[in-house]
């Protein structure tokens, strides 16, 4: 295993939940609701995860719709469940701009698109948690991690 893959999966897995305040909490669904307004493709809801690669999630998007499960944004960071399905569809979208895999560097390179878009350093901080350091986690463990905010 990579000694970075390792790195950063110990820094989520072993990270206390971070405290984060309710106006970065907003600041964070406010934002993340104006880029979901932005996306220029049909969005769909699913019950389960319909994606096991990213080949398959980037041929959906080339056709300009996504299905994002509702599994997939159960955090406790968003003050409703709705920014974390517009966080889902936001970073997907970002996945399909860099033509990125669900590989570490490909997380990475999608998480670099968003952080670069994001108004605030405390957001940055929460997207690399929730993209860089959870996909790490995820890759490390072969399984979902538990679901949580780090700041490394």
């Amino acid at each position: 295993m990579a000694p970075k893959l390792e790195t950063l999966a110990k820094i989520y897995l072993n990270g206390k939940p971070a405290e984060i305040s309710d106006e970065t909490r907003q600041e964070l669904c406010d934002w993340l609701m104006g880029e979901f307004q932005q996306l220029p493709i049909n969005i769909v809801p699913s019950d389960f995860e319909r994606y096991e690669t990213a080949q398959e999630m980037l041929n959906d998007l080339a056709h300009d719709r996504l299905y994002v499960s509702d599994r997939s944004y159960n955090t406790e960071v968003y003050p409703n469940p709705f920014c974390g399905f517009a966080f889902q569809a936001i970073h997907d979208y970002d996945h399909y701009k860099n033509n990125s895999d669900f590989s570490l560097s490909g997380e990475i390179a999608s998480y670099r698109a968003t952080a670069n878009r994001a108004p605030s350093l405390e957001i940055q901080k929460i997207l690399y948690s929730q993209i860089v350091l959870k996909a790490a986690a995820w890759l490390y463990l072969g399984h979902e991690p538990e679901s949580k905010i780090v700041f490394a």
